[in-house]
């Protein structure tokens, strides 16, 4: 290779001192050159595990969880035979179950990621070596090479386009699997190397790459192609990357970049954040603080020891030694704590992670294979993605979405158009007057135009006549729509056309276009061909200026048949206006006008300009366009300069108006989540006319609000003013509160997010993108967050990605609150991530959202069955287990707390071990997970129609710390009970043979039974959802526990076990006697009738509102009354919004840059709220500084009823 002037002879290093890479440089068709830089194979691994590290690495990853390693502690204490009072299985097993399970699962993952990483490693792929192509695997292929690709391969690796099948180097990919596109993109090679068509120049090529080391940047590539004494400009536009499928093209070649983990799509796979729920933080604290106790327990038991061993113990010495090793009470007090701390362990038992995973599982199940969240038009189920999250769905207080494709369907339809300041697209009827809402006549005939698709509905004739009559005007105004885009055609069959649009938006715009008259009907790299009206025209195509965000419109330059060189320009409204010759005022107020009759209607706008230009003006451009294209640096700069100067001073021709729909159920989905008292922002891309109308036409909005504040300051003091005067007016309008307080001295008693809770009336919240990057600043945030938060709904406009992120985190990190993002593209994804849930709809715009998801489904409606049944459900049931779950092991575990006092202080356990052991594995697990999995307080019915049902999830109120402490009370008191009224009865029992009855032994198994026996009513109790299931597992809980017990008591093992069952014949002994019944009947008694008659009391002075639906449920079904429905009224009338451009940057380049463009193919208004939920309101008021809103219906309550 000869090396040009411009590169040195001797490279910079291409590693820096941190041996990160700083550039990379590539040779091609030089293997031992390249592997000199040690670069990644193009081998990927994202598995974790091999036969050999998998025992060692996954109990190394178990015992990392406090937990476990907690275990791991008493397993070691229990080996220890100074201090262990009970057999070290009764923590070994336990303990192997868990750490079985969990490595099971973890390898049957690993599986599978190693099932398919071989599948993608062992893909074939033709490898150029040696002047010879010769079948590779993937996984051998390394950078440098030249590889070869044929239609509907994926890419093997990220590849710089060499040559291909297509005309100038052109070849044709699917990107779905990098961004969640499906629309077809197009990359070209560099003019030099596109002539190398054939192996044997292709062995010859040893251009060498300069170019930026590996990132994640899948829009961005910056290079340089030394080759021939030449340097060569690359760009994204020169790249192929892994994860691409090449489409419609027969071959191509590529010269391998980046293989393997370098490649920007394993760049991209990042693990995404772990996300956990705040019952899981609580359990960690609660956990934390019973080990306390736990500590505590066993230094009053161990000072308790070493006093009764120096008071008492020393005088039976003799025939009572203490343990070798043993010389004093101290010594004994402390081999005593040891001892009861293993005994008093399992006040936290391991089974709790167990139980808690497999509960979560289950919800996800039933989320899965919920049939009324299936999509049977597109076949796509709802799927929960991740299993950590559920019950925190019954919690959530805040929504981010997306509008397009998430509250609208993303399927565009070419409405209305204003052209030459005269309107077209209103209904009209028979006698040619403006239709009334419901008429809707026979659509335009297009029969007359045999290209026409069939299946495109206009309703105004007076466009069609106005086309075929002539109107230069409306000629020009499809002429520019037939030109001026990035649509592919295909052509299958005479007439029968197939377009391929980048956006929705473009492909209705070419559509009516098409239907009209001016059909787009072929591109080569140089020319468009159009049929106007019957007469197929090509126009020279000089130059695209694409699209991107900043620009906000895209312009063609082509030269008529008769030489004219013309400008066509169409972009958002805001953009454009500013941008048209002075002599366009009087059109442009008209257009204005009209522009916002289409916003009002809820349709995204787009403006349409032209401007001719001079033959020398042009030439000049376009010798400085070509330099600028060529420019190694700051091209980018260089070209929208460019792009910025000729699209000035054009001429208006006017603009289109095209509805994206609302999906199905959007408004009553949104209804009733906010009566759930669950506050809905909505964070897009769209202008604010959109945003706003939209907003109005799903109910978000209503003309019943007391106020729509608009942010649109520019800069950061107009911006504070705004929000500042909105805070003004609120507080305003609220300073009579009617309760005795004034507004300050509420202001003074709550916390930061809360300053506006209590005010009167209904208030939404627009800001725009500009806006919002001034409210987001660190001296700023707060007051944002105050304003919008004491708003019902708020709407960002003109946001970005990272913009809508960062909205979510500052909601996250100001306010103690749940929050959920949900979307359907590739710029939700960041949103999704940073939400404590994030929920992807698999919509239009691929699969991106989906993947990054934690659930997904096909339609924003079923949220509302997520949140209120599925949510709802999870968090009631989970809190109702771990509630049980806390109650059951003090229960249990208290009982040797007390007995200590009572032997001596010796660590002797009151339980058989074997009962130990199998307590909670055995005899409480399945009930309480029946429990946990099925348990409902109202029917899902219910559920949707009291959303207030939900209020509880979102004040914590079913488990909190609260909760906790009284649960452990129960369960102490229990414990007290179990233990002492036995003792009571033992001491002065006799058996039936007069013999006496207190034993060791018998106590142990009354005690033992009284427990059983009570956790399992106590269970009985708890269970408000009663399937054969929860019968099955309660009482055959019970029968295996005396199953059991007969068995362990039996003479068969204690012949072949004498050491290790010694309780031969107790139960069949102790079960005999009456006595022993009677104390476990009267200890249950005790131990229960508390419980009911306080819930008794508490369903007949204080009932929740479950309670209340559940006893109206009961009294419809007594008297067999007709139901009565929520009423339905409808919203007459609908606001909605325009739109700017919807595009994207990056077709118009390679179309002039000479390819042959080919293709394959183209309500609800008013819900309600029962006001009988006064507790909530109270509870809500006085927690008004941990972030809850004040619920209390707005002044259009009276429409917002629940009739029972």
């Amino acid at each position: 290779m000869t090396v040009p002037r411009e590169m040195p002879e001797k490279w910079p290093r291409v590693r820096g001192p941190g041996g990160a890479e700083e550039e990379r440089r590539v040779r091609a068709n030089a293997r031992e050159y390249n592997e000199k830089f040690q670069y990644a194979s193009n081998c990927i691994k994202t598995s974790k595990y091999n036969i050999v590290t998998f025992l060692p690495v996954n109990l190394f990853e178990q015992f990392q969880e406090v937990a476990n390693t907690y275990f791991l502690f008493l397993l070691i204490l229990q080996l220890i035979p100074q201090i262990s009072s009970l057999s070290w299985f009764t923590t070994i097993v336990p303990l192997v179950l868990v750490l079985t399970i969990t490595a099971v699962k973890d390898a049957t993952d690993d599986y599978f990621r190693h099932k398919s990483d071989n599948q993608v490693n062992n893909r074939q792929s033709q490898v150029l070596i040696s002047g010879v192509l010769r079948q590779e695997q993937w996984m051998n292929v390394r950078v440098g090479d030249i590889i070869k690709l044929e239609n509907n391969q994926f890419v093997a690796a990220d590849l710089l386009l060499l040559s291909s099948s297509e005309p100038h180097g052109l070849c044709y990919i699917e990107t779905a699997e990098l961004d969640g596109e499906t629309n077809m993109k197009v990359r070209q090679a560099i003019p030099v190397t596109s002539e190398l068509g054939d192996t044997s120049k292709l062995a010859l090529f040893d251009g060498e790459v300069i170019c930026e080391p590996p990132n994640n940047k899948l829009d961005k590539f910056g290079g340089t192609l030394y080759w021939k004494e030449n340097k060569y400009p690359l760009s994204n536009q020169n790249m192929l990357l892994r994860g691409c499928v090449l489409r419609n093209t027969e071959w191509c070649f590529g010269l391998v970049i980046f293989a393997g983990p370098d490649t920007k799509l394993m760049q991209n796979s990042g693990r995404t954040k772990f996300k956990r729920t705040s019952i899981d933080r609580l359990m960690n604290t609660l956990v934390l603080w019973i080990f306390g106790f736990l500590v505590c327990m066993g230094v009053i038991l161990a000072i308790g020891n070493a006093i009764w061993e120096h008071e008492v113990g020393v005088c039976f010495q003799i025939y009572l030694p203490w343990d070798e090793g043993v010389h004093s009470a101290f010594f004994s007090g402390f081999l005593s704590f040891w001892s009861y701390i293993i005994i008093l362990n399992t006040v936290v038992p391991i089974s709790l992670y167990v139980s808690v995973e497999v509960i979560r599982l289950g919800h996800s199940y039933f989320i899965n294979w919920d049939k009324k969240m299936y999509c049977a038009k597109r076949r796509t189920p709802a799927e929960a993605r991740t299993t950590t999250l559920n019950e925190e769905l019954g919690q959530v207080e805040y929504i981010f979405s997306d509008k397009t494709g998430t509250l609208t369907q993303n399927i565009m339809v070419f409405s209305k158009c204003s052209v030459n300041g005269h309107s077209y697209g209103d209904v009209q009827d028979v006698l040619g007057h403006k239709a009334e809402l419901g008429e809707r006549p026979e659509p335009v005939d297009f029969s007359f135009n045999p290209l026409a698709d069939p299946r495109f509905q206009f309703w105004d004739p007076s466009l069609l006549e106005a086309v075929k009559l002539g109107d230069p005007h409306v000629h020009e105004f499809f002429r520019l729509l037939s030109l001026c885009h990035t649509v592919m055609s295909e052509e299958k069959s005479e007439g029968e056309l197939f377009y391929k649009a980048q956006s929705p938006d473009e492909g209705a715009l070419v559509t009516a276009a098409r239907n009209f008259g001016f059909v787009f009907r072929s591109r080569t790299p140089k020319t468009i061909t159009v049929h106007e009206l019957g007469r197929a025209i090509t126009y020279q195509l000089l130059a695209i200026l694409d699209f991107n965000n900043i620009r906000k419109r895209m312009s063609v330059i082509v030269r008529s048949p008769e030489g004219k060189i013309r400008l066509y320009c169409k972009g958002a409204d805001t953009i454009l206006l500013e941008r048209l010759h002075p002599t366009n005022q009087d059109l442009t107020n008209v257009t204005t006008d009209h522009l916002n009759e289409y916003a009002g209607e809820g349709l995204r706008t787009l403006v349409l300009a032209y401007k001719d230009l001079e033959e020398s003006y042009y030439e000049d451009w376009s010798e400085r366009l070509h330099r600028a294209s060529g420019a190694p640096e700051a091209r980018e700069d260089r070209l929208a300069r460019l792009y910025d100067e000729v699209e000035h001073d054009m001429m208006l021709l006017g603009a289109t108006a095209i509805e994206d729909k609302l999906q199905q159920g959007v408004p009553e989905t949104i209804a009733i989540l906010t009566l759930a008292n669950i506050k809905i922002w909505v964070l897009t891309g769209d202008k604010q006319e959109t945003a706003v109308n939209i907003g109005y036409s799903c109910k978000m909005l209503t003309d019943d609000m007391t106020e729509v504040f608009v942010i649109t300051g520019h800069t950061v003091l107009e911006v504070r003013e705004e929000l500042r005067k909105a805070r003004e007016k609120m507080m305003d309008a609220s300073r009579p509160m009617g309760n005795g307080f004034s507004y300050q001295e509420k202001l003074s008693s709550t916390k930061l997010t809360s300053v506006l809770e209590a005010i009167a009336g209904e208030y939404a919240l627009v800001i725009n993108g500009h806006s919002l990057a001034h409210a987001l600043e660190a001296d700023m945030e707060v007051e944002f967050l105050e304003t919008a938060c004491a708003c019902k709904a708020v709407i960002c406009c003109r946001v970005t990605p990272l913009q809508k992120a960062q909205v979510v985190e500052l909601v996250k990190k100001y306010k103690k609150a749940v929050t959920l993002a949900i979307g359907d593209g590739a710029n939700d994804v960041s949103m999704i991530k940073t939400a404590h849930i994030g929920v992807g709809i698999s919509g239009q715009e691929g699969i991106q959202a989906v993947l990054a998801s934690d659930y997904s489904f096909s339609q924003f409606k079923f949220l509302q069955r997520l949140l209120l049944v599925h949510g709802r459900w999870s968090y009631l049931r989970m809190c109702k287990f771990l509630c049980y779950f806390f109650y059951k092991n003090f229960a249990f575990t208290m009982v040797h707390f007390w007995f200590g006092f009572f032997c001596g202080f010796s660590a002797q356990t009151v339980y058989d071990q074997y009962f130990i052991t199998l307590y909670n594995i055995v005899y409480t697990s399945l009930p309480v997970l029946a429990m946990g999995v099925f348990d409902q307080d109202v029917p899902e019915q219910r559920s949707m129609e009291y959303p207030k049902l939900y209020e509880p999830g979102q004040l914590n109120l079913l488990f909190n710390k609260r909760e906790f402490f009284i649960c452990i009370a129960q369960g102490i008191y229990t414990s007290v009970l179990m233990f002492f009224i036995p003792y009571g009865v033992f001491a002065d029992a006799t058996r039936d043979d007069g013999a006496q009855l207190a034993d060791y032994q018998s106590f142990a198994v009354t005690v033992a039974t009284s427990l059983v026996i009570v956790v399992s009513v106590q269970i009985g109790l708890d269970t408000g959802f009663w399937t054969a299931i929860n019968h099955f597992f309660i009482w055959g809980s019970l029968a295996a526990y005396f199953a059991i017990l007969f068995a362990m008591h039996s003479d068969g093992l204690f012949q072949m076990f004498p050491n290790q069952f010694r309780f031969v014949g107790n139960a069949q002994n102790t079960l005999a006697q009456p006595t022993v019944w009677l104390t476990i009947a009267l200890t249950t008694v005790v131990c229960v009738m508390p419980v009911v008659a306080f819930r008794f009391l508490k369903l007949d002075l204080k009932p929740e509102l479950s309670d209340t639906v559940r006893y109206t449920q009961l009294v419809r079904k007594k008297q067999k009354t007709q139901h009565r429905c929520m009423r339905r009224v409808g919203r007459v009338g609908s606001r909605r919004s325009g739109y700017a451009f919807s595009h994207q940057e990056g077709f118009g380049e390679l179309i002039m840059s000479g390819k042959n463009m080919r293709l394959s193919s183209l309500a609800l208004s008013g819900f309600a709220a029962r006001p009988s939920a006064s507790w909530i309101e109270t509870l809500r008021k006085k927690k008004g500084g941990e972030g809850s809103t004040a619920c209390s219906p707005s002044g259009a309550a009276a429409d917002k009823t629940l009739k029972v």
